[in-house]
């Protein structure tokens, strides 16, 4: 891994742990003050607003990236077709809302999913200005636009909750977000939209981007899936445990994956004639994540009950289990996804999209097989479980013939992170025999788990250990 890819990574991760570490604080503020309902009410919006998005913030965005050639038209000419784009997005949630409200019997949805749709508009600007500045490998302002957007909207919300508006305070914290990046990022990055859209390269660009639109749509969908079934099944006070537990969970994966994505995208891109470099990129692209994402997620799972118990106290303990499952579930999603960079830097987003349908397929058929033969919020949780460790298996195919890069290789270079975490995880959960105050509890649990990682980290010096000491000591030098 060069410099400029470690250090990118760097800043791309501590933005994206900064922001998931302030909204981790702000939903623990927030969950104190709202019911599981509210959350559960919640996820349905989110439903609708992040398949509107795929419309309106993938495809375009990421041809940006990937095309070698990117002048100052293109950036406006995907601006406003994005912007089109978001308003007929808009225009269909808006006169959909009270058939969306009937098919849930939530007639109190209505005017919140009105409201929080219109994070489409801000949207269209944000994912034109991610592509400038992942071309130009600049993740600083990413870095600080992100926090402050985290900070603004968690006061926001915060203040708006603690006045009693349940639901519009959860609402105002998506909106506020996604309007404050939009305008830092305005005034931090040299990005001047003109009135002009050529539209032949507009559909150059979505020659390419059509394929990764239609595969993150379908990837939407079934993400959203569970939790639509959940919705329309049982009650939304069950779908705010199920999301609840999902959600912490989702937060760190969402932040490394993002920084995987973010960085690897451009840098493999670059370099997309040279297999060899790309794969050299792969290979650490895929061990740093899963040093990193692996003792993460298992050190989560293994304090879940006490976390659960002293933060969001006992009301939220039937979300234990669902925290315990997604855990699991999401710890190896960004290796998947640096498998997928590389075959998108390669300019492959045909595979990209066959390897999307084979895995929804499965997906969809294990979900339907759930519903109908157990019958239960945490079946169906389950099948969350094996889906991203089967998803690498057929991830990682293509990058046998496109990169040399078998399986083989990658189990050999997960194997070290494996065991270093499986032997954290089981340390982790002894201690938490211990008959101690729970909060006492809590610390000793992450302080074993960091502890005990750090010394086989030591004694062992995986790579990945090795490259994020030169780069955190390079930062602090500067």
């Amino acid at each position: 891994m060069s410099e400029s890819i470690g250090k990118n990574l760097i800043w791309k991760l501590l933005e994206r742990f900064g922001v998931s570490g302030v909204q981790f604080v702000l939903q623990i503020v927030l969950a104190r003050l709202l019911g599981p309902d509210c959350y559960g009410v919640l996820s349905i919006l989110l439903i609708f607003t992040a398949l509107a998005n795929v419309f309106v913030q993938t495809g375009f965005n990421t041809s940006l990236i990937q095309n070698k050639d990117v002048t100052e038209e293109d950036y406006s000419s995907v601006f406003w077709t994005s912007l089109v784009i978001a308003a007929f997005a808009y225009i269909i949630i808006f006169l959909s809302a009270p058939y969306i409200s009937k098919f849930f019997n939530m007639p109190e949805i209505i005017a919140p999913l009105r409201v929080i749709a219109l994070v489409l508009f801000p949207g269209a600007l944000n994912a034109v200005q991610i592509a400038k500045v992942s071309r130009e490998m600049n993740f600083k302002i990413v870095f600080y636009s992100g926090i402050s957007g985290a900070v603004i909207s968690g006061i926001v919300s915060i203040i708006i909750a603690y006045m009693g508006g349940e639901i519009w305070a959860l609402v105002a914290q998506s909106l506020v977000n996604q309007i404050a990046v939009c305008i830092i990022m305005y005034f931090t990055i040299n990005l001047k939209i003109q009135l002009v859209c050529d539209l032949k390269r507009i559909r150059e660009l979505f020659s390419y981007g059509w394929k990764l639109m239609v595969s993150a749509l379908l990837n939407t969908f079934c993400q959203e899936l569970s939790s639509l079934v959940i919705g329309k099944k049982y009650t939304s006070t069950m779908l705010g445990y199920y999301n609840r537990g999902k959600q912490f969970p989702q937060y760190i994966s969402s932040a490394i994956n993002g920084a995987v994505q973010s960085v690897m995208l451009p840098a493999m891109a670059a370099k997309q004639d040279d297999k060899v470099r790309v794969k050299d990129m792969t290979r650490s692209s895929v061990t740093m994540s899963m040093y990193v994402v692996f003792p993460i997620m298992m050190g989560l799972a293994a304090v879940a009950p006490a976390f659960i118990k002293l933060i969001l106290t006992e009301a939220w303990l039937p979300c234990v289990i669902y925290m315990q499952i997604f855990c699991f579930s999401f710890a190896f999603i960004p290796v998947q996804t640096c498998n997928l960079q590389a075959i998108n830097a390669m300019g492959r987003s045909d595979i990209f999209l066959k390897l999307e349908v084979i895995k929804k397929i499965y997906s969809i058929t294990i979900l339907v097989g759930a519903v109908f033969f157990f019958d239960s919020p945490l079946a169906i949780a389950m099948t969350e479980l094996f889906s991203p460790w089967i998803g690498w298996f057929i991830n990682a195919y293509p990058n046998k013939k496109l990169l040399n890069y078998s399986y083989v290789e990658q189990v050999k270079d997960l194997i070290p992170s494996m065991l270093m975490t499986g032997v954290m995880f089981i340390v982790v959960m002894l201690v938490g025999k211990l008959q101690l105050p729970i909060f006492l509890l809590l610390i000793a649990q992450i302080i074993t788990g960091v502890v005990v990682y750090a010394i086989l980290s030591i004694i062992f010096k995986p790579a990945p250990f090795s490259i994020l000491l030169q780069q955190i000591n390079h930062i602090v030098e500067k």
